[in-house]
Formats: C-alpha cells, sequence, structure tokens
C-alpha cells in the first residue's frame, strides 16, 4: 500500500461550502475514487489560512494518473473551481508533499 500526501487552497470564507459539497460526495465520484483502488481518503482544513491537506492510500500510485482525463472528475473539478484554487483545466493546485517520517 503506498500513502500520498497533497495541499491544496482554498478560498477564504468557502469552509462550509467545501464541507457541503463533500458531504454529497457524488455516487458515481466514489465509485470511481474506490474502482481505482484508493482507501483511507482524507482531506483536513486548516481554518486560519484555508490550507486543505489531503491523505489517501493506494495499491499503484499510477493508476491516479488516469483520473484527470475522466469525465465524471472533470464534472467534479469545474463544480469546485469556485471555491478553491485550481489550474486552467479545473483540476485543483495541488502540491504533492513528500515523507520524511512514518510510524507504523
Amino acid at each position: 500500500m503506498q500513502r500520498v500526501a497533497f495541499k491544496m487552497k482554498l478560498f477564504k470564507g468557502q469552509e462550509a461550502e467545501y464541507k457541503r459539497r463533500h458531504s454529497e460526495l457524488w455516487p458515481e465520484l466514489q465509485v470511481l475514487l474506490k474502482e481505482s483502488g484508493i482507501k483511507d481518503y482524507s482531506i483536513f482544513l486548516e481554518e486560519n489560512t484555508g490550507d486543505l491537506f489531503g491523505y489517501l492510500t493506494i495499491d499503484d500510485k499510477t493508476k491516479l494518473d488516469k483520473l484527470p482525463g475522466l469525465p465524471v472528475m472533470k464534472k467534479w473539478w469545474a463544480y469546485m473551481k469556485d471555491i478553491m484554487e485550481t489550474n486552467p483545466d479545473n483540476s485543483p493546485v495541488s502540491i504533492t508533499l513528500q515523507e520524511v517520517f512514518y510510524l507504523p
């Protein structure tokens, strides 16, 4: 199992909306993520800065490379672009974090 961590940025004042949208995560997106092998997916919010910290586990990290081309992923990103920092293709600006310590 491989661990993946990343950081994103939420626009100020959008904390409740971000939580609401994720509490109503589309069933087809849930299925896609699970079928891609994603497990233990969590996103944490640092409320003072709007920084989002994401963490997930996956059998093979290369499976994540396929997600950006899938229609439901593109639709989700378009849905989220008004409340967080995004790239021109609507994907979230995401900074991969390097693991520096792990205590199993």
